[in-house]
């Protein structure tokens, strides 16, 4: 019996039988709670308008009509479900239960039928022995009907495991190779391998829709959407993870990358990187590149260094003094240098070279 019937955390799940109110039967149980029980259905409104709870009751003569072969009543929270599931054992006399969380002790929307509602309730159960205190001391609970019943948490989903943490940051456009990197992972055949992708849907350009890939090659389990990020939450996925792997190829049109500043990024984290050889990233990168479009090198790299710490270690600490001499702020003098040689005022373009905030990175631009 739901007051609600809307997607969301708490809603019935698939295959549940879902009754809900129904304006027409609601007005006929009405009529027939009046006929059949007068006294009970006047004493009950007269509640209801001393409270200000009469929609909680209108439900209340319509749900409780239908409850003919229920064996209890189960209030997931102590608010509006609760009150209905009160007015129905008074008409019914079913059994009713209900769980007491927190917000209803601090923001509780009728604090008097809360009341009420809870002496006339069989059990109360609360997750800490502090609610339980509130529920006596507060709200009048009668103490021996309260049963503390904690959270769960699933052990299964939220042990500790050792992972290793690929990690690709780029807008999903062909270029990036996103393709191929989900195509070697799912023959990565490592368990302990995730797979970290940073980034979102480039309008502008070749699109991969990679969260449909992911669902068709039946890897989604093991790899994690993060969406577009930048400043801070970058700089911590650069930090956290194992590996970057960034496998660039053109895309259908021969659009191609230059650069890419997220390789010199994870670089200048000290993580090791595994890409392709295209454009100008074998500049930069000389330790694991693969062609271009080869699903099958690219699964035996990750694999190498998945398999190596110490290979990840040794080439994170190249990978740091790479980025120390090739991609210091030292190219902004350089910028600089070659910006005032031709302009026509030197302190105009000398001003725009010392604008290190345009030249910063640290974003998910991917060129």
């Amino acid at each position: 019996f739901t007051l609600h019937n809307k997607p969301g955390l708490y809603n019935p799940l698939p295959g549940w039988t879902v009754v809900t109110v129904q304006i027409l039967s609601l007005l006929a149980a009405h009529v027939r709670l009046l006929m059949s029980r007068p006294l009970i259905y006047l004493q009950l409104l007269s509640f209801a308008l001393r409270t200000k709870s009469m929609a909680n009751f209108a439900i209340a003569v319509s749900f409780a009509e239908q409850m003919q072969d229920v064996d209890l009543m189960y209030a997931y929270f102590g608010d509006h479900k609760f009150f209905v599931g009160y007015y129905c054992k008074r008409i019914n006399g079913t059994p009713l239960l209900v769980t007491i969380r927190a917000y209803e002790l601090y923001y509780n929307p009728n604090v008097k039928l809360f009341k009420e509602a809870l002496n006339y309730c069989d059990r109360i159960l609360t997750i800490t022995d502090y609610n339980k205190n509130l529920l006596v001391n507060k709200y009048g609970a009668p103490a021996e009907r309260i049963d503390i019943v904690r959270q769960i948490v699933d052990l299964d989903l939220y042990r500790y495991e050792e992972k290793i943490k690929i990690l690709i940051v780029g807008f999903f456009a062909e270029k990036k190779g996103h393709d191929i990197l989900f195509q070697a992972f799912k023959k990565l055949d490592r368990a302990n391998a995730e797979l970290w992708v940073v980034g979102d849907n480039a309008p502008d350009r070749v699109a991969v829709d990679c969260r449909k890939l992911a669902k068709e090659l039946q890897i989604e389990e093991r790899v994690v959407f993060f969406g577009a990020q930048s400043g801070n939450a970058l700089r911590a996925l650069y930090r956290e993870c194992d590996i970057f792997c960034l496998p660039s190829h053109p895309d259908r049109y021969g659009d191609q990358e230059g650069f890419p500043n997220v390789i010199a990024e994870a670089m200048a984290f000290g993580k090791p990187v595994v890409s392709t050889r295209h454009a100008g990233i074998p500049e930069m990168i000389d330790q694991i590149l693969v062609d271009e479009f080869s699903v099958e090198q690219l699964v035996d790299a990750l694999r190498r260094v998945c398999d190596d710490a110490a290979l990840r270690q040794t080439m994170g600490v190249a990978n740091r003094t790479q980025v120390e001499q090739h991609f210091s702020m030292r190219n902004n003098d350089r910028l600089e240098e070659i910006l005032t040689r031709y302009a026509k005022r030197p302190s105009a373009p000398q001003d725009l070279a010392k604008n290190h905030e345009g030249f910063s990175t640290a974003n998910i631009s991917g060129t």
